[in-house]
C-alpha cells in the first residue's frame, strides 16, 4: 500500500518554511546571471595554501584523534582560544562558556529547543536575519518587532515594548543582515540597560564583527553587558548569549561556529547538541584551531576588509550613477550586505523575474520581516562579486527598476 505521508509529518512541520535565498540559489545558478543574492565571502581569499599546510600537519601529527569522535562541547584548545580572545575585551569567559557549533546557525535552532514553547514572543529587530525566523518559526514562536534606522534598533520603540512577557531579544549589532546597519555604542548601551533592568536575556548574533572597514570599533553588547556584573564573578554568569562563526573570516565550507552563554545555558545547549549531531566535526575544529591561531590571520581579515570596502564603494557610486530618483540605500561600515528601498509602487517579489530577464538577482526583502512590511524593499551582498561585475550588475538592476515605474 502507497504510505501517505502528509499524514505522518509531525504538527511542527507547518512551521517549516524554504529559505528564500536557497530556493534563489537553484535560479541563479546560471553562469550568465550576476547574484548580489547570497551571503557569500569572496571565494578568491579563502585562505586555500594555509588550510593544505594545516591540514597536512593535523594528519601528520594528530590524524587519529582529528578522524576520531570527541567531546559534545567542542575541541578543548578551541575552545580556549575563544574564550582567550574573548577575555581580551575584558569579557570574564573560560571555556566552560564556549560551545563549538556547526556553523552560528546551528546556536539559533538549539535556542529555539531549549527556550521557545509554542506561542512565546521572540523580540526582533525589523528586518532581521531570515535564519532566525526560519529556525525558530518551528517551535511556534510569535514576534514583537522594532523598526531600524541608520544607527540600528530604534530603542524609544523598543522601550513600548520590552516588558510584553518577550522570552528574549534577537538583535544583530553589527552590520546588521539584511539591512547592512550598527548599532550606535549610546543605543548598546540603553539596549543592555533596558535588558537588565526588566530580566530580557538578549542573543547576540555577530557573524560580521570582524569585518569592519570603516569607523571605529564599537563594544559587543555581551561586553558591555559584562561591565554590568559583580566584578568578583570568575566566569561569564550575564544576561547576553553571542554567536559568531569562522565562516566570514576563514571558510564557510568548514561550519564551524560558537556560543558563548553563562554555563547552565552552555549546559541545556551541549543537551540539545547531543540529540542532534553530537558534535561538530572533530577534524574541522582541528583545522579552525590551527588556522584562528596562526599569525597570518591579522593580515588575512585586514585584506578581506581592504577588498570588501573597495566592492561596497563600487556598489554605492554605481548606485549614484544608475539609480532612478526615489531609491535609497544603506551605507554599511562592515560586513556583506546592503538595503536597496525602491520607490513606492515597485514590489521587489513580483520584479525577480524580470530581474532574471536582466540576468541579476537580489533576495526580495518581504522575507526579512517577521510580521509583514514593505514590499519595495532588497537585500544586496557586495562581497562576492569584483567592481566591474557590480558595476554591470547594478546597471541591470536599474533597468529592472525603471520598467516597474
Amino acid at each position: 500500500m502507497h504510505t501517505s505521508w502528509e499524514h505522518r509529518y509531525a504538527h511542527r512541520t507547518t512551521g517549516m518554511t524554504s529559505s528564500a535565498i536557497r530556493e534563489l540559489l537553484k535560479v541563479t545558478a546560471q553562469p550568465d546571471i550576476i547574484s548580489f543574492g547570497g551571503g557569500f565571502p569572496a571565494a578568491e581569499l579563502f585562505p586555500i595554501e594555509q588550510i593544505k599546510a594545516a591540514c597536512d600537519k593535523i594528519l601528520t601529527e594528530n590524524g587519529a584523534k582529528a578522524l576520531q569522535y570527541s567531546q559534545t562541547e567542542g575541541y578543548a584548545p578551541l575552545r580556549e582560544l575563544i574564550a582567550h580572545n574573548a577575555c581580551r575585551y575584558g569579557i570574564k569567559v573560560t571555556p566552560d562558556n564556549v560551545l563549538i557549533t556547526t556553523g552560528s546557525q546551528q546556536t539559533l535552532d538549539f535556542l529555539g529547543r531549549i527556550f521557545i514553547n509554542r506561542g512565546d514572543r521572540i523580540l526582533t529587530e525589523c528586518p532581521t536575519y531570515l535564519g532566525a525566523l526560519q529556525a525558530w518559526n518551528v517551535y511556534g514562536a510569535e514576534y514583537e518587532t522594532v523598526e531600524l534606522d541608520d544607527d540600528g534598533m530604534k530603542i524609544d520603540m523598543l522601550e513600548r515594548v520590552i516588558n510584553t512577557n518577550i522570552k528574549f531579544m534577537y538583535v544583530l549589532p553589527n552590520f546588521h543582515n539584511p539591512a547592512g546597519v550598527t548599532l550606535s555604542l549610546e543605543r548598546r548601551r540603553r539596549l543592555v540597560e533596558l535588558a537588565d533592568h526588566y530580566g530580557v536575556p538578549i542573543v547576540e548574533d555577530d557573524p560580521y564583527g570582524q569585518l569592519r572597514f570603516e569607523g571605529e570599533h564599537l563594544p559587543t553588547l555581551v561586553d558591555l553587558d559584562d561591565e554590568l556584573r559583580d566584578p568578583d564573578h570568575v566566569s561569564y554568569r550575564g544576561n547576553v548569549i553571542y554567536t559568531s562563526t569562522y565562516s566570514k573570516i576563514l571558510a564557510p565550507g568548514l561550519r564551524i561556529g560558537w556560543v558563548i552563554a553563562p554555563e547552565e545555558v552552555i549546559r541545556k545547549m551541549v543537551m540539545a547538541k547531543q540529540g542532534a549531531d553530537l558534535q561538530s566535526s572533530t577534524f574541522d575544529q582541528y583545522l579552525a584551531y590551527e588556522l584562528a591561531s596562526g599569525d597570518w590571520l591579522k593580515d588575512h581579515i585586514a585584506t578581506i576588509r581592504k577588498v570588501y570596502r573597495e566592492r561596497r564603494d563600487a556598489m554605492l557610486q554605481a548606485f549614484e550613477d544608475f539609480m532612478p530618483e526615489g531609491t535609497t540605500w544603506t551605507r554599511p561600515q562592515g560586513g556583506l550586505f546592503l538595503w536597496l528601498t525602491l520607490p513606492e509602487g515597485c514590489n521587489t517579489l513580483e520584479l525577480f523575474p524580470v530581474a532574471i530577464e536582466e540576468k541579476v538577482a537580489y533576495v526580495p526583502g518581504a522575507s526579512f520581516y517577521p510580521k509583514g512590511g514593505p514590499s519595495n524593499t532588497m537585500r544586496l551582498n557586495f562581497s562576492a562579486c569584483n567592481p566591474e561585475t557590480i558595476r554591470i550588475g547594478v546597471e541591470r538592476l536599474s533597468r529592472m527598476v525603471k520598467r516597474c515605474m
